[in-house]
């Protein structure tokens, strides 16, 4: 184990599942959380609360792996990404698949503790997290895909706590689609540039000039499909205070990335953290004053 070489090859996985970056990680985390407490009506019970805040983790992780294994031939070309494991060859696209399947069999195995509705939608999410990478070849609209991947433990929490998925569980996953186009579209505007040279595409490229435009539409989308999910479940005033607040750290968004420089969209992208954290705020504190 005191094996620098071995020491090395943990780090280099480490650097491929994006375990030194957190904000993947939290960005799919705020959404379940959201999922989890609505469905529960209140704290969820401990071992789902358990399983979906790790699978968060597992799955992510995975995410992060098939999609360096899917850019292998883009990420040397961007100015972001050149330094990845994989783009670097530091490991191959052999290790990066078993790194893939271990992740996933790990958060399989967790959700077989759960009752039979998620384990059959577990399936759903791994073709969702498997498939999401190489649609940038294909379509413009790669950020709708990840929002529902990402959002996918939404639908799965209420299966896991209720047994069934009632309407407002698909407004809330609509919601975060909405969301999550949105965040990765900011992402998607760092790597424009590149992306256009090496003929990958994206919501950014697809906006084009009227990209914060788009955003504004997108964000406009996301509060509202939140504002029907407090009316729908009868959340109180806690949950209308966090919405405000989030819409008030979007404008911040805005204000940031207006220029369209690559450090401030970045930067925009990274922000949304704050937005889900007080979206989950709000909707604990109406549910748990109820």
């Amino acid at each position: 184990m005191n094996d620098p070489d071995f020491k090395q090859r943990l780090g280099l996985y480490w650097q491929l599942v994006r375990g030194d970056r957190p904000i993947g990680w939290l960005l799919l985390l705020w959404p379940t959380w959201w999922g989890l407490w609505l469905a529960a009506d209140g704290v969820p019970p401990l071992w789902p609360l358990v399983v979906f805040s790790l699978g968060v983790w597992l799955t992510r992780s995975a995410g992060c792996v098939i999609n360096d294994y899917a850019d292998r031939w883009l990420d040397p070309q961007v100015e972001r990404t050149r330094g990845r494991p994989l783009a670097t060859g530091a490991v191959s696209g052999r290790e990066a698949l078993l790194v893939f399947a271990a992740l996933m069999l790990v958060a399989f195995a967790l959700v077989l503790t759960l009752n039979r509705l998620t384990i059959y939608m577990s399936f759903v999410g791994v073709v969702l997290a498997a498939s999401y990478p190489y649609l940038k070849r294909y379509t413009y609209l790669p950020q709708v895909y990840l929002g529902m991947a990402f959002g996918w433990g939404i639908p799965m929490a209420f299966a896991a706590i209720q047994g069934e998925v009632p309407p407002v569980a698909w407004v809330l996953y609509v919601a975060n689609i909405f969301w999550a186009t949105a965040y990765d579209t900011w992402y998607a505007m760092v790597d424009r540039d590149d992306d256009i040279r090496m003929g990958a595409r994206s919501t950014a490229i697809l906006f084009g000039d009227m990209d914060l435009v788009a955003q504004g539409v997108l964000y406009a989308c996301t509060f509202t499909a939140l504002a029907l999910v407090g009316r729908q479940a009868g959340l109180g005033e806690a949950y209308w205070w966090g919405l405000g607040v989030a819409v008030l750290l979007v404008a911040w968004q805005f204000v940031i990335a207006r220029h369209r420089d690559r450090d401030a969209c970045f930067r925009a992208f990274l922000h949304n953290h704050w937005v889900g954290a007080v979206v989950f705020a709000g909707l604990a504190l109406a549910l748990w004053g109820d």
